[in-house]
């Protein structure tokens, strides 16, 4: 169908550590080595009790030296949150140790709240210099320049590729403007899904590296035996959703079989995640083909909260046998 990959945020289940969220990482990406995926990204994301990928780069160092041939990447880094040099470093280091691997994925939002946001010391303007950061990071990620006063070292001449994130039309815009490939947040974010697809397609500017636009969909997969298991594991990231709008963010949840959550509350945060797969393989194969038939991505990414590790893999496993 089309190449399948992880995105995975390295939840902390309730009862469980940091340490063995970054472990079941490891491990998931082991597997989808296995199985065929083509990249495993991690997120930044901060001030998250539920959430062990902050420091996304030094994961993205300790998944790719646990594996061998799955790309590696990140999906994002907040951009906002870092200098574009310091960035460069890091993936230029990254793609230096792990050759051909490395995928850096940019973000706008700051991937915490805003109090969080100034203790990483980001400025709390509007993110006007997001583009020129962009373009300076990628300055320092291409050919070495004889001329360049300020070098990435490692990073100069690495071409570590970079794709463009986004929720809303922003990202869309500034993708096809720079021809870069563009990974929409359709996993949590879905209101803009169309309306930012095709206006990264019809303003498309054809790039050396990129000249055809290249669309990635984000898609929620809770694969299990029945379709009434899979609704239940998806009660999990429900929960995470439900507490993060009530301003409660805490370790991934164990799944439940009703959720305390007024009519109002559940329809946000079933609406958040419309764009999902869950059931049984023949219900959740049925709803990729129907998901990507509708958009038509050149790759999907596939993300699942889960809160039993052997379930997550397992539902991961269900996916890739469909889109294998």
């Amino acid at each position: 169908m089309v190449p399948y990959s992880v995105l995975d945020l390295s939840p902390v289940p309730a009862g469980k550590t940091p340490a063995d969220a970054l472990a079941n990482t490891v491990d998931l990406a082991q597997h989808a080595e296995r199985w065929g995926f083509n990249r495993y990204w991690l997120a930044e994301h901060h001030n998250m009790p539920g959430i062990a990928s902050a420091a996304t780069s030094l994961v993205i160092g300790h998944v790719a030296a646990h594996t061998t041939t799955i790309r590696v990447g990140a999906g994002g880094i907040m951009l906002p949150n870092h200098a574009p040099l310091v960035i460069a470093e890091q993936f230029g280091t990254l793609a230096t140790l792990y050759p051909g691997r490395i995928d850096l994925g940019l973000g706008r939002a700051p991937g915490t709240d805003m109090g969080t946001a100034r203790a990483l010391r980001r400025g709390m303007g509007n993110n006007d210099d997001f583009p020129n950061d962009v373009v300076e990071l990628m300055a320092y990620l291409g050919p070495e320049r004889p001329d360049a006063r300020v070098r990435a070292v490692p990073g100069t001449g690495t071409e570590v590729p970079v794709w463009m994130l986004g929720s809303s039309l922003y990202g869309a815009q500034l993708a096809a403007h720079l021809g870069l490939p563009y990974a929409f947040a359709s996993h949590f974010a879905p209101g803009y899904l169309e309306t930012a697809l095709e206006t990264y397609r019809a303003t498309y500017r054809p790039s050396e590296t990129w000249p055809e636009p290249h669309f990635m969909l984000a898609i929620n997969v809770f694969a299990a035996d029945t379709d009434a298991e899979a609704h239940r594991l998806r009660t999990s990231m429900q929960q995470t959703f439900l507490n993060l709008r009530r301003g409660r963010p805490g370790p991934l949840a164990a799944p439940v079989d009703t959720l305390d959550a007024t009519p109002d509350e559940l329809a946000g945060v079933n609406e958040a995640l419309r764009i999902s797969a869950v059931g049984s393989k023949d219900t959740v194969r049925a709803k990729l083909e129907d998901l990507i038939g509708t958009y038509r991505p050149d790759e999907v990414i596939l993300t699942g909260q889960i809160h039993d590790h052997a379930a997550r893999v397992k539902s991961f496993g269900i996916a890739a046998e469909i889109l294998g």
